[in-house]
């Protein structure tokens, strides 16, 4: 078994185009459908601070 220590200090390898822009789709996606998901939700901490706000007064 070989040791994946000893490439910690090669050079990067270049990544095909394809796969780097595959990816970045991707994570284009998930950072879409996590702002829409906090779109459509509650912000718990801005609903707890204003409900523990308004009822000092």
């Amino acid at each position: 078994m070989e040791n994946p220590f000893k490439q910690i200090n090669q050079p990067l390898k270049e990544v095909p185009a394809e796969l780097k822009s595959k990816v970045m789709h991707d994570i284009a996606m998930a950072k879409l459908l996590m702002d829409l998901a906090e779109l459509f939700s509650y912000n718990l901490g801005h609903v707890i601070d204003t409900v523990s706000s308004s009822r000092k007064k």
